[in-house]
């Protein structure tokens, strides 16, 4: 009786659970394609490649040549991506794109379309910008600002502001450019705006969408320990707690054997997001010493609180 339960259960188990550790073929499979329609034609040089997902598909490969992939002269875009949108900034052509679902231990069948961009003038294109992507917090004062390359751009105009741009005679940076890249020192902490567009002689190309960021060197206030006591002798697991502090988005521990520099073993210092941790190490009469400090969004650390120790009972 119990040998017929124990087949039941591994049965059951083959049936429901196996798909956890073996992972499906995608041999065979596709995914559909979105946009840029197929045979679509078009004036606006950014492109932006869209198709379905694969329930078993971890990436995506995606491939863009011109003219076509059985006679290739251009090959644009070669990529594999966990999402299923690409940005491209394009020349006037005519192209190919395909795309194919892959996951771990197998690759599925390319579906491919075709596309044509005819040149239009520069005043009717846009910059796509690339980093920093907008919603950055960040404590780092040299920021890099890249965008794609627009077909016809000369130079590129950046602008950084504190102001969304309201008074264009009193900007952080208003500065020319034949590269696609700019590195800038922030001046201040607070929130930026930035945006870029194309130039080319007396043309240029609207403004590429605005992004903003923030940049902050505030450090977070000192964490104040809380349990256990100081100087206590106490039986393990011990739990260690301190108190949440505002800003603050995790927290490093660090644990000490014996003294305030001998660090407990390798996993420490350590990261958490909690204010509490259970600590099991060691043995009898040893003695821990342990601080804790904050860190924000930005990567901003503050001080360290001070060295708390007990001893293991």
């Amino acid at each position: 009786m119990n040998k017929c339960l124990l087949v039941l259960v591994v049965l059951l188990f083959l049936l429901t659970g196996c798909k956890d550790f073996i992972e499906p073929s995608l041999g065979g499979k596709t995914v559909a394609l979105l946009a840029p329609g197929d045979k679509v034609e078009s004036n606006n040089y950014n492109q932006t490649f869209w198709w379905d997902t694969h329930d078993d598909a971890l990436k995506y490969r995606l491939q863009v040549v011109s003219p076509k992939f059985d006679s290739v002269t251009k090959f644009i875009v070669d990529t594999l991506t966990v999402g299923n949108k690409f940005l491209s900034s394009l020349e006037p052509g005519k192209y190919e794109w395909r795309v194919r679902p892959e996951n771990g231990s197998s690759k599925g069948e390319y579906t491919t379309r075709s596309f044509t961009i005819y040149a239009s003038s520069i005043k009717e294109q846009s910059v796509q910008l690339s980093l920093p992507l907008t919603g950055l917090l960040t404590n780092k004062g040299s920021q890099r600002f890249e965008w794609l390359k627009l077909f016809g751009a000369e130079n590129y105009r950046l602008q950084i502001d504190n102001n969304n741009f309201a008074d264009e005679t009193k900007l952080t940076l208003n500065t020319v450019t034949t590269n696609v890249s700019y590195v800038q020192q922030i001046p201040a902490d607070g929130t930026y705006q930035w945006r870029v567009r194309a130039e080319a002689g007396a043309e240029n190309s609207k403004w590429s969408a605005v992004r903003s960021f923030i940049y902050s060197t505030k450090i977070p206030d000192k964490v104040v320990l809380s349990a256990p006591g100081n100087n206590l002798s106490v039986p393990k697991p011990v739990t260690l707690v301190w108190n949440a502090v505002t800003d603050a988005d995790k927290y490093e521990l660090r644990v000490c054997r014996g003294d305030t520099s001998t660090l407990f073993n390798n996993t420490f210092p350590m990261t958490l997001s909690a204010t509490s941790y259970a600590f099991t190490e060691g043995e009898s009469n040893v003695k821990v010493f342990w601080k804790v400090r904050a860190i924000d969004k930005a990567g901003n650390k503050g001080p360290y609180s001070e060295f708390f120790n007990f001893t293991i009972q």
